[in-house]
């Protein structure tokens, strides 16, 4: 299952993007209003949501100042979440995020709808960066 953002320009560099997003604790900043745990643990977090079980991700990938991918800490539901980060001016970028995950049939139709608001709420919240 493939979830792709939309795209989001922001008034920052690149280098700025990549920074903030290579600080776990910035995640905390762009998390749907309602978030009710976020716990950053050395290069992974913690978070919940209401009616969803609580997701670890953990820092897997970084490319500088063009990529950060976070992934499920559990095997049990592979996915992973990147950001990719486009240069369009000195001080103006454009992030776009990805969800990639492997669930069955069942799965994907039942997490589709609330993992595609997920990943739209994150994009809106970093466009306000």
């Amino acid at each position: 299952m493939n979830i792709e953002g939309t795209s989001v320009t922001v008034e920052k560099s690149q280098e700025e993007l990549f920074n903030f997003f290579s600080d776990l604790n910035n995640f905390e900043k762009i998390m749907p209003e309602n978030i009710n745990k976020f716990e950053v643990d050395g290069d992974s977090f913690l978070f919940g949501l209401p009616g969803m079980p609580e997701i670890r991700l953990v820092l897997k990938e970084k490319t500088p100042f063009s990529n950060i991918t976070l992934g499920a800490a559990s095997s049990k539901l592979p996915f992973t979440l990147a950001a990719n980060i486009g240069k369009i001016e000195e001080y103006k970028s454009e992030v776009s995020l990805n969800f990639e995950g492997e669930f069955n049939p069942m799965m994907a139709m039942m997490i589709k709808k609330p993992l595609t608001k997920f990943v739209d709420t994150l994009s809106e919240n970093i466009g306000k960066l």
